[in-house]
Formats: C-alpha cells, sequence, structure tokens
C-alpha cells in the first residue's frame, strides 16, 4: 500500500489497496485506522467495489447508522443513498461547512463514501481539519470557548423546508443534541473545533462574566459563533478531492467537516455512504 499526502494539513491517497479485499482482512483494517487518525480523510481510487463489501468494511469500524431523512438501500441497511438528479437542484443540505449527523447525541465516529455516478467536471468534496483550526486559534478564543457547550439541530436544517406537522415530528424524533464547542477526540486526545452548520446558538453563554446588557448576548455569542464556525473555510486547512467512479473517501467525523460543492447541475450525482455510530462528546 502506498501513502501520498495530498496537503500539509489533512488528507492522503492510498493506492495499491483493494477494500474489497479489506472488508475481509483485519489486518488491513487495522493499518487503515491507524493512517485515517493521522491524516483524517483517506482517499482511494479504482474501488470496484460491491455494497455488500462496502458495507462490510465499514463494519470494521462499528455498526452502521441509518439516516432518517436521506434513503438506504433496502438490502443493505445503513448504505444511504445521496443521489443528485437534475430534478432535484435545490437540494442543498451538503454545501454548508458541516460534520456529519453532529445534531445526533452520539454523532457518527466516520463515514464511508463511494462515487457510483458523477460529473465529467464539478462535485468536489472538500474537508477541513478542525483539530488544526482549534490549534490555531487565538490563545484568548481558546480561553472565551473552553468551557461553552451548543446545541445542534436537524429541525433547524433538514427539517426546515419541511410542513410544521413533519418538522416538528422530526424534532420530537431527534431532539436538539448539545456538544461542547471544544471536543476531546477520544483516540488522539486532541482537541476539535466541534461546530458547524447544524450548530443553532450556545447553551451556557449567559452568565455574568460574558453579559452586561442584553445586546451583549445576543451580538456577542451570535458573532461568535459565526466566527467559529468561518474557521473550516479556511484554505490552509483544506482539502479538496476530484471525484471520478468507483472513488472512495473515509473520513474521521470526530476531527473533520466537509463540504460538498454544488457547481455541477445539470448533471447527475450519485453517492453512497456508510456512516458508522460513533460515542458521546466529551
Amino acid at each position: 500500500m502506498r501513502v501520498e499526502p495530498l496537503t500539509c494539513a489533512i488528507g492522503a491517497e492510498l493506492s495499491n489497496v483493494d477494500l474489497g479485499v479489506a472488508s475481509r482482512d483485519l489486518g488491513l483494517v487495522a493499518e487503515i485506522r491507524r493512517l485515517l487518525l493521522e491524516h483524517k480523510v483517506l482517499f482511494f481510487r479504482d474501488q470496484d467495489i460491491s455494497r455488500a463489501e462496502h458495507v462490510a468494511f465499514a463494519r470494521h469500524f462499528g455498526d452502521l447508522e441509518d439516516h432518517p431523512v436521506a434513503g438506504s438501500d433496502p438490502e443493505h441497511p445503513g448504505l444511504v443513498r445521496i443521489y443528485k438528479t437534475p430534478d432535484s437542484p435545490n437540494d442543498r443540505y451538503e454545501n454548508a461547512w458541516h460534520s456529519d449527523a453532529t445534531w445526533r447525541e452520539k454523532p457518527p465516529m466516520g463515514c464511508v463514501l463511494r462515487c457510483v455516478e458523477c460529473p465529467p467536471v464539478g462535485g468536489d468534496t472538500m474537508w477541513a481539519n478542525m483539530a488544526l483550526a482549534y490549534e490555531r486559534l487565538p490563545d484568548q478564543v481558546k480561553q472565551q470557548i473552553a468551557d461553552l457547550r451548543a446545541r445542534h439541530s436537524i429541525e433547524a436544517s433538514f427539517g426546515a423546508a419541511m410542513p410544521a406537522d413533519k418538522r416538528l415530528a422530526l424534532h420530537a424524533q431527534f431532539p436538539d443534541a448539545e456538544h461542547p464547542v471544544v471536543r476531546t477526540h477520544p483516540e488522539t486526545g486532541e482537541k476539535v473545533l466541534f461546530v458547524n452548520a447544524f450548530t443553532t446558538h450556545f447553551t451556557n453563554y449567559h452568565t455574568p462574566d460574558k453579559v452586561r446588557v442584553g445586546q451583549d448576548y445576543t451580538h456577542g455569542a451570535s458573532d461568535l459563533l459565526r466566527y467559529l464556525i468561518s474557521q473550516a473555510a479556511i484554505p490552509e486547512y483544506q482539502v479538496r478531492w476530484r471525484w471520478k467512479p468507483h472513488s472512495m473517501a473515509m473520513w474521521d467525523n470526530r476531527s473533520t467537516q466537509h463540504y460538498a460543492v454544488m457547481d455541477y447541475p445539470p448533471c447527475h450525482r450519485k453517492m453512497e455512504r456508510a456512516g458508522i455510530i460513533g460515542d458521546a462528546t466529551f
């Protein structure tokens, strides 16, 4: 297996490896896990594998989750079909910097994504290293956010375009989750900036040391949250991947964010993703 880092901050392409074989080889899985923790997102070309092999490989890292809005393959639970067509030009939930499903109490540990069909040009995906984003924050900002917690909502994102009854039912099924603004990675011990497009507000900002008058809260908290979310957009923290059929990516959802570039209508873009259930945040 050959490992080629793609940027100084994040991402490596692995070649001379077959993930179909890896789905049956625990030693190879262990090496891929080590590289995932090191590079945070791994890329693979020419992976003409079956859906069963895709699911079997991902399951070596944990149980798989279904998505309450996106559809799963009926024969392979946990394999979510992210199919964009010329008939869905306004389906733009992915073109914002986010970590997958942080609206869950236990967000995914990681994901394995396979390209089934893609445009001849366009439709790239970008990832950002949120451990590096935290590391490079000014010290005074690190002090300010050290103990802050924030809410993450599926209702305010996927649910926003739904009729009110369906949106409220979605919220009832998945109440807003609360996570630390600075998460500790459970395997590497890194500090990770853990706010994204699903984050709606801080839950413990309104304290006497931060708020003198109401304006301190309404503007101070929202301005700080916008600033923190904007860190994923810094190019020095990013890698960009151009898809081809049978290309795959695997990322650590605990320490990265990603952004699917919607620059390809009216083309088809069909992806299949296995999301791996994670742990509660710390």
